[in-house]
C-alpha cells in the first residue's frame, strides 16, 4: 500500500498563517464555488469560524470588519461575495505608509529632552510678564534636576542659564541673573535619602523574614 504524503515544502504558502491551512483551504473552496448563493453561506461561516479561532479580536472596535477584510485578503481579492462592509482592494493592501519624521533631539543635550524644548518655545510665545518670568525660572530649576539625574554631580547655575540661552536661540537670557536655583546638594540629599530609605525597608524585611524562618526551625 501507498501513501501519498503531502509536505509542506510541497504546499502553496499561506496568505495569514496565524488561520492555518485548513482555513485557506475553506476559503480556497469557497471561491470555486459557481453558485454565488452558497458563497455567501459559506463566507459568513468562515468568518464565524475565524471569529473563534482569534478570540483576541473581539477586543478590538469592529472586529467583524477586520476579519471579513482578512477573509478576502486570504482570497487574494477574488472572491465575490458580498460583505456587510466595504471590500477591500489589493491596491489599498500594497499601499505603503507615509514616512514619519524623526522627532528633533533638542541640541546635543539629550539630557534635557524635548519636553524641555517644548517648554521654551511655550514660554517664548508668552508676553514679557510675571507669568513667563516664573515659567522660565521653572524650565531653568526642571534642567538642572534633569541634568542631575544624568550626571548625578553638582552642577552651576551659570552652566544650566547658558544651556537655557543656547537652546531659546539666545531669546532667553539670564546669564546675569542673580536668581538662585534649587541647590544641587539639596536635590542630591534628597535623591539619596530617598534611596536610604528604600534600602532600609528592605534591610528591615529582610532581617524580619530571616528572624521568622529561624523561629519556625527551632519549633
Amino acid at each position: 500500500m501507498e501513501f501519498e504524503l503531502e509536505y509542506n515544502s510541497e504546499r502553496p504558502l499561506m496568505i495569514i498563517p496565524e488561520y492555518g491551512r485548513h482555513i485557506q483551504k475553506l476559503v480556497d473552496h469557497c471561491v470555486a464555488l459557481e453558485d454565488k448563493e452558497k458563497r455567501n453561506v459559506m463566507a459568513k461561516a468562515i468568518v464565524d469560524v475565524m471569529g473563534n479561532l482569534q478570540p483576541h479580536l473581539r477586543d478590538v472596535p469592529d472586529f467583524k470588519h477586520k476579519l471579513w477584510d482578512q477573509l478576502f485578503i486570504m482570497s487574494s481579492f477574488n472572491l465575490d461575495a458580498d460583505s456587510p462592509y466595504e471590500t477591500p482592494s489589493k491596491e489599498e493592501l500594497q499601499e505603503k505608509p507615509e514616512s514619519l519624521p524623526y522627532p528633533k533631539s533638542a541640541s546635543r543635550y539629550r539630557y534635557y529632552g524635548n519636553n524641555i524644548q517644548a517648554m521654551i518655545d511655550v514660554a517664548l510665545s508668552w508676553e514679557e510678564g510675571e507669568k513667563r518670568e516664573a515659567l522660565v525660572y521653572t524650565i531653568a530649576n526642571h534642567m538642572k534636576k534633569c541634568y542631575l539625574n544624568w550626571n548625578k554631580d553638582t552642577v552651576d547655575d551659570d552652566v544650566i542659564f547658558n544651556h537655557l540661552f543656547e537652546l531659546s536661540d539666545s531669546k532667553i537670557d539670564l546669564r546675569n541673573s542673580e536668581e538662585v536655583l534649587s541647590e544641587s546638594r539639596n536635590l542630591l540629599r534628597k535623591r539619596t535619602s530617598q534611596q536610604g530609605k528604600s534600602n532600609t525597608k528592605n534591610f528591615k524585611t529582610n532581617r524580619t523574614n530571616y528572624s521568622n524562618n529561624n523561629n519556625n526551625r527551632k519549633k
